[in-house]
């Protein structure tokens, strides 16, 4: 049995549209050539009075010359961890037509060592970046005191 199909039937359709506006000339963006500039960039973003109380998510999101697009806070949570959803991170990542992006959170505690669940979603969303073909460049923990750690530099990406 089929089903007919009338006008209001498809007013009831949801519809997507796809914009990207950018406010900076592409040659004026930032340029990251290592994990020092991405620390860097995102600790310009920092919101400086959770970095020991909160631990936040934040991507960068880079075009294929590595200039910075765009810089997404994904998710603050509380003291021991943050809640990242993945599918949103995407969806910000394909809405910018981005080619390539650096992950970063940071540690209330200070220690700057990638814990299991660290490295977990890591290699979860290098997989998902894989498929889609966005490049993970790195993941960045940040601390107050005792700066950055690369995944990237130590081998795990």
């Amino acid at each position: 049995m089929e089903q007919e199909i009338n006008i209001e039937t498809i007013n009831q359709v949801s519809e997507i549209e796809l914009h990207y506006k950018s406010k900076v000339k592409a040659s004026l963006r930032p340029k990251v050539l290592d994990s020092k500039d991405a620390y860097q960039i995102f600790l310009q973003y920092w919101d400086k009075n959770k970095i020991e109380l909160a631990e936040q998510f934040s991507a960068m999101f880079l075009n294929r010359a590595h200039r910075v697009l765009a810089i997404f806070q994904l998710s603050t949570g509380g003291i021991c961890g943050t809640v990242v959803d993945p599918r949103l991170l995407f969806v910000a990542a394909l809405k910018l037509g981005t080619c390539s992006m650096i992950l970063a959170h940071n540690h209330p505690s200070g220690n700057p060592s990638a814990s299991h669940a660290d490295k977990m979603l890591t290699k979860k969303i290098k997989l998902g970046g894989d498929f889609l073909e966005i490049n993970l460049l790195d993941h960045i923990i940040i601390t107050s005191s005792e700066g950055y750690y690369s995944m990237a530099e130590d081998g795990l990406i």
